[in-house]
């Protein structure tokens, strides 16, 4: 199963981009002997309209571009499902484990968070935390995450509840 990164808004060169370049890097590698790879992340560039509500709106249409028809969607939102690293390796597994999808993508909005188009596509919406986050490590969080589910769904050290 093939997994996709798109948010919108870029990481720009440095500690941010390392770091998350990291952890994507480690998810791939071991994502392919369990059927979890490609990791592959896509970015795009925040909406210049002139209110948030049109900015949401342009961004999820321009996200909704990026996404296969046949990947299932993840929305990240603060008031998304609140998983436990082991339930988030379990979804992961589940979705792995379901025919019906080719693979998923998780999607992240900019500052103003998601339009309804994207959340409305979604099959899932998860949040990181009730904290606000800034954008570039909430991509961070989530790419480090995806590595932590396959190091529990391998049975690898790297977890330790």
């Amino acid at each position: 199963m093939r997994l996709l990164i798109a948010a919108v808004g870029k990481l720009k060169q440095g500690p941010e981009r390392e770091l998350c370049t990291h952890y994507l890097g480690r998810a791939e590698a071991l994502g392919r002997n369990l059927g979890l790879s490609p990791v592959s992340a896509v970015d795009l560039a925040e909406s210049r309209a002139q209110d948030a509500p049109r900015r949401r709106s342009a961004e999820a249409d321009a996200l909704l571009t990026k996404l296969p028809a046949d990947f299932t969607v993840i929305s990240l939102d603060p008031r998304g499902a609140l998983l436990s690293s082991e339930a988030f390796a379990n979804q992961l597994a589940a979705y792995r484990d379901d025919a019906g999808a080719q693979g998923l993508a998780f999607v992240l909005g900019g500052p103003d968070g998601l339009g309804r188009a994207v959340i409305d596509r979604g099959a899932l919406s998860l949040s990181l935390g009730p904290m606000t986050l800034p954008h570039g490590l909430a991509r961070i969080v989530l790419a480090e995450q995806l590595y932590r589910a396959m190091t529990i769904l391998a049975g690898h050290p790297y977890h330790r509840a």
